[in-house]
């Protein structure tokens, strides 16, 4: 007991002074980690022996394959690539990639299916289903087929309608656009705010007009792909850190920073840190106030992908700023997706005006790509300012009612 009060005691010690954050996870089991390993090398075996007897003519194979005629063209099958999806993958696919026959909300209704080939092919048995939804986005129900969301969706699809034919830079920024981003940009907390017709290219097509050769980005070894992709088109120095590993995080600041660019040894033109708020496979937090610590210690730069914790987490779903009570002008730039929580499509990009301006002026996605519709977008940001703590009491007691059928 007293041991215990100590511990509580040191841990608010150290909240106060401000320690490093620091997550927990539950380290997976010596013999639950052999006997997975143990089961992949079976399967692998098996499915070796099974291409054997099909390349022998001794079991039929229902896989594709690389016509006779076309023998001296590139090939479009790789054998050994499609391995893992011909031998595992195929015998537990009726788990994933099934047909849905209802709005994706909170729950869903799955078509049944039945395979008279082991996983080859399916065919629906007639039966429906409804599921509890775990397993793609709209985190807050908005994306519904009925409600004030879908009601006030309709109306305005009927005023603006649901394509402009063009890209923001020509013909494509309606008032709605500009409703959108003022109402992003008061919400954020930041001076300006631009939207995007997609989330994967806010990022990769917005971060080469913020960095460029002479600069250095400092990336999560964790960072979502469009991330990664954004961070080779720069033409910057890039460097990867351990995930949410702040030592070896400042240790790259400081070793970058005294020995500077390549060959020259100048400084830096500039140093960006990018991270999450929320890495989407892990389920881990960024740890934010040390990111914001290192950055003004060393003066970089910070990037931060709220994709996934924009809407979903803070007081009042403002996202990890917010939840950890940091000043959201410590972040230069501050980027996220309305698909997640706000039940919508498309991403946006949060900064002071000048940044802004910069990439209005300079983006692929404003000149090269067609201008989404963001109605829905802007309806699911409006409606979660007011409802959020009803989307979460629906998620509660759909959760609660899980439970107890368990």
């Amino acid at each position: 007991m007293a041991s215990a009060t100590k511990k509580q005691a040191k841990k608010g010690q150290q909240q106060e002074e401000g320690a490093v954050f620091q997550e927990d996870f539950e380290p997976t089991p010596f013999w639950v980690a052999v006997m997975t390993y143990l089961g992949y090398a079976v399967l692998f075996l098996y499915g070796r022996l099974r291409d054997f007897m099909r390349n022998h003519n001794f079991e039929q194979s229902k896989t594709a394959k690389e016509m006779s005629k076309m023998k001296s063209f590139p090939p479009l099958y790789r054998d050994f690539e499609a391995f893992y999806t011909r031998n595992l993958y195929r015998r537990i696919r009726d788990c994933w990639n099934r047909p849905i026959c209802s709005t994706p909300g909170s729950t869903f209704t799955l078509v049944e299916r039945e395979s008279k080939d082991h996983g080859w092919t399916f065919q629906p048995t007639g039966e429906k289903k409804s599921y509890i939804n775990l397993g793609s986005y709209n985190y807050l129900g908005f994306a519904e087929n009925k409600g004030p969301c879908a009601d006030a969706t309709i109306d305005a699809i009927k005023k603006y309608g649901v394509t402009y034919s063009s890209p923001r830079a020509e013909l494509g920024t309606s008032t709605i656009h500009k409703e959108l981003e003022d109402c992003v940009a008061r919400f954020i907390g930041k001076e300006d705010a631009m939207v995007f017709g997609m989330g994967f290219a806010t990022n990769s097509t917005n971060m080469p007009v913020l960095v460029g050769k002479g600069c250095l980005l400092i990336s999560d070894e964790l960072n979502h792909a469009s991330l990664v992709l954004g961070a080779r088109l720069t033409g910057a120095k890039i460097k990867v850190f351990r995930h949410n590993d702040m030592e070896h995080l400042e240790s790259i600041l400081r070793t970058s920073i005294i020995e500077g660019q390549p060959r020259t040894h100048r400084p830096w033109r500039k140093i960006l840190i990018v991270v999450e708020g929320v890495y989407s496979m892990e389920g881990s937090l960024v740890n934010l106030p040390e990111v914001i610590r290192l950055k003004k210690k060393y003066g970089a730069y910070v990037y931060l992908d709220e994709a996934h914790s924009i809407g979903a987490l803070g007081p009042t779903g403002r996202g990890v700023v917010e939840h950890f009570g940091c000043d959201v002008n410590d972040i230069d730039i501050m980027m996220g997706t309305f698909t997640k929580s706000f039940g919508g499509a498309g991403g946006y990009i949060a900064a002071d005006k000048v940044i802004i301006d910069r990439i209005r002026a300079h983006s692929h996605s404003q000149r090269r790509c067609e201008a989404l519709d963001e109605v829905a977008d802007l309806l699911g940001l409006k409606y979660s300012q007011h409802h959020k703590p009803r989307a979460f009491r629906d998620i509660k007691q759909i959760a609660a009612a899980a439970a107890d059928k368990l």
